[in-house]
């Protein structure tokens, strides 16, 4: 048969060489008889070797019989089929890549083949090809493209092997540029790299690190938006390696590509945020995802506040909709990849619809931040009750964050986050809680809170209280004197914005509905709001609210934390200075706020008294006393106010007993609280202190035409204590009734249940 031929190629008798080869083909190697088929085989390859460089003519003619026994049931046959075609390539050498496609297809069967002969003749004819591809520079990348994408998705894993080897082959020749169609096979490389063979995952792990390393060398030309939404998915995969690596890949994507990866924020972020609540088991994960969230808020600007989105929307890809992208099924069959669409179905935010085709990703290029989709995923997030701690707090820190850099957009979101906001003031996290307040204290404080129209109130009287808020009266002929700039601040103050004083109604609302928030985490927070805020708008607001608050029970549990606050927290040594010696009518006026609000309890009222050294109204005020209801309660409150006073706060108080003359009245009011007590601790140590009063014959009030001090700082207030003190009687006989109201109501439950 050789010689044969040789003797038609020396006659260039074309047709006859032609001849042979269909006979070959037709009536052997495709025959039913399985040695007819290995004879046709084993002519086929003595008719290349004849042939020579002249093999390439008819390489068609030659290759497809022998790929056709490729499939063959018997294994030696398809071991005959695989040493025929390899005699045929490393006689034709470079003039096979034609025809590489179908060659490739036909090894990659051959890879997973059960029979070790054949899969050990298949290895050898893989490296005669290769060889072949890595001298040769008229491969065809574009053509075979297609192909090893379709392949790169089985999950044989000889076949993954194959696959794999074929990658690094291509990687390594420096006239294949196979990284200008990585967004083509990156989401089967992430698939392979949890195969359950260790060998494998090492090979793609392998693979990977070498894109990786030329993306680094040479950013400009790649396409980072493209393989985004593919690396979001493989970020949030349960095999660690999986995620781990795609992890490491999105924070060079994000330090290299930079704010083009801003409008696949939303999706980044979705598959970040839980991997920080991580413990030290995916302890590296965590660290990476760390980073990665820290690189993406770096990329958020100022300017991101003022961009024209209709303007920028031509630079960057538009977001298709769901139906958009479910109407187009012809997408599948005209060639679309497996992982588009692997992509669409697993993406549940709107914001990672991206199409998977976009220019140079590193032009300079200017970029439109996705806004809704960020806050979507971060409120997503903060309504989860399931995530960890760190997660949360990133969570708030982004808001933080956005509400820094682009307020004006932020306070569009503003209504639909602050339930959320006010919710997690309930968090077990002491650190969520400090955090959420700094978001609180931004968005009450913000500017853009002020100018923003339509969102928010623009003062207290456009607040109007759902079903379960605080029960808020009309503003009309209740405000207290101290109101007459508005609700929002003191006239002393800063002014807030109109978010301010909702954030303080729904506050107390979040305290009344959750008392034990209010005894366990309520001094902590406002005391942390006096730090973010200014204290005297906060005491200021909080006052007028409870002033008109129904709830009786409720305001006087409230006026005695805040009073509790006011007299014992470091963070207010400035208000109470302020208010020790009302020499300023912004003083004046912030006192005779707190005091109309602080008449919800007595002993209270009391102690701010003693605080502003309103001695002489303090008497006053206990010889009210004797017409109120004493509980257990009261004689408590009464209690803790001698503990008070014995208190370092109290100081200037104790050191004035000293000047009998001056404060006739302050001790005359001490000594109506000793009367009040019954004979216990507290009683003992008021007793005790009053018995260190030097020369008690002095204690008569002193003569009205040698005024005082105290009595001159008091003339000079313009203060009326007389209505003061008409408002602190009406306000106790409406908690009187309400007491007798409750018990009422108690009463006849009782005898319900007796009947």
């Amino acid at each position: 048969l050789p010689r044969l031929v040789r003797e038609f190629v020396a006659q260039n008798n074309t047709s006859q060489i032609k001849h042979v080869i269909q006979i070959l083909s037709q009536e052997f190697a495709l025959s039913q008889h399985p040695h007819s088929r290995k004879g046709g085989l084993i002519g086929l390859a003595a008719c290349s070797i004849a042939l020579g460089k002249d093999s390439g003519l008819y390489l068609k003619e030659l290759i497809e019989p022998v790929l056709t026994c490729f499939n063959d049931a018997d294994s030696r046959l398809r071991y005959y089929a695989c040493e025929a075609l390899y005699n045929i390539v490393k006689v034709a050498r470079g003039s096979v890549l034609p025809h590489f496609n179908v060659l490739f297809d036909g090894l990659s069967k051959l890879a997973a083949d059960p029979d070790p002969n054949v899969k050990s003749g298949s290895e050898l004819l893989d490296r005669l090809l290769k060889d072949i591809v890595t001298e040769s520079n008229q491969f065809d990348l574009v053509g075979f493209i297609p192909l090893l994408r379709e392949r790169i998705y089985s999950n044989n894993q000889y076949a993954r092997q194959f696959i794999i080897s074929w990658i690094l082959v291509l990687e390594s020749v420096p006239d294949i540029n196979l990284l200008d169609y990585l967004p083509e096979i990156l989401d089967g490389l992430f698939q392979i790299l949890g195969d359950n063979s260790k060998e494998i995952r090492k090979m793609c792990e392998v693979a990977l690190g070498e894109f990786l390393k030329e993306i680094k060398k040479n950013p400009s030309s790649v396409k980072f938006a493209e393989m985004a939404n593919i690396l979001v998915i493989h970020c949030q995969a349960a095999d660690d390696l999986i995620q781990l690596t795609a992890m490491c890949w999105m924070r060079e994507f994000i330090q290299l590509a930079g704010r083009v990866m801003l409008p696949y924020s939303s999706g980044i972020l979705t598959a970040v945020l839980p991997c920080l609540s991580y413990d030290d088991r995916k302890k590296n994960i965590k660290e990476v995802a760390n980073v990665c969230n820290q690189s993406l808020m770096k990329l958020v600007i100022p300017e991101d506040d003022e961009m024209d989105e209709a303007k920028q929307s031509v630079n960057v890809p538009a977001e298709p909709t769901s139906e958009e992208s479910l109407s187009k099924p012809e997408a599948a069959s005209s060639g679309e990849s497996p992982l588009i669409w692997t992509i669409r179905r697993k993406l549940d935010f709107a914001a990672l619809n991206q199409p998977l085709s976009f220019p140079c990703s590193c032009e300079r290029i200017q970029v439109t931040l996705n806004l809704d989709g960020i806050v979507q995923v971060l409120d997503c997030h903060l309504h989860d009750t399931s995530i960890g701690m760190m997660t949360r707090i990133a969570v708030l820190k982004w808001l933080y964050h956005l509400y820094i850099k682009t307020p004006r957009k932020m306070f569009r979101h503003t209504d639909s986050l602050f339930p959320i906001l006010l919710r997690t003031l309930s968090d077990e996290s002491d650190e969520v809680i400090l955090k959420d307040l700094e978001l609180l204290a931004e968005i009450a404080s913000s500017p853009a809170g002020q100018t923003e129209e339509g969102h928010g109130p623009s003062d207290g009287s456009d607040v109007r209280p759902g079903p379960a808020e605080l029960h808020v009266p009309a503003r009309a002929g209740q405000l207290s004197s101290s109101g007459m700039k508005g609700l929002e601040c003191s006239p002393s103050t800063p002014t807030m914005n109109s978010y301010f004083y909702k954030f303080m109604i729904n506050l107390l609302k979040r305290f009344s509905s959750e008392r034990k928030l209010l005894e366990t985490r309520g001094a902590f927070i406002i005391r942390q709001l006096c730090l973010l805020l200014n204290a005297e708008n906060i005491f200021h607001s909080m006052a007028d609210i409870l002033l008109r608050e129904e709830d009786l029970k409720f305001a006087s549990t409230m006026v005695h934390t805040l009073n509790t606050i006011l007299l014992t927290s470091s963070e207010l040594f400035q208000l109470r200075n302020q208010l020790k010696d009302l020499k300023t009518p912004e003083s004046r006026n912030l006192f005779c706020c707190l005091y109309r609000s602080w008449c919800h309890n007595p002993v209270t009222t009391v102690s701010l008294c003693f605080l502003t050294q309103n001695y002489k109204h303090a008497y006053d005020l206990i010889q009210k006393f004797g017409d109120l209801e004493v509980t257990v309660d009261f004689l408590t409150e009464v209690d803790k106010l001698v503990q008070l006073i014995e208190c370092p706060i109290f100081t200037y108080l104790r050191l004035q007993l000293l000047d009998v003359k001056n404060n006739p009245y302050l001790i005359k009011a001490l000594y109506g609280l000793l009367m009040l007590l019954p004979q216990s601790s507290a009683f003992q140590l008021l007793s005790h202190r009053l018995q260190c009063v030097p020369n008690p014959e002095l204690m008569q009030t002193t003569d009205n035409t040698k005024p005082s001090t105290s009595f001159k700082r008091t003339a000079a207030s313009n203060i009326d204590y007389t209505e003061l003190l008409q408002h602190f009687e009406k306000v106790q006989n409406k908690h009187l009734e309400a007491r007798h109201q409750r018990a009422g109501r108690a009463e006849q439950l009782d005898r319900r249940v007796v009947l």
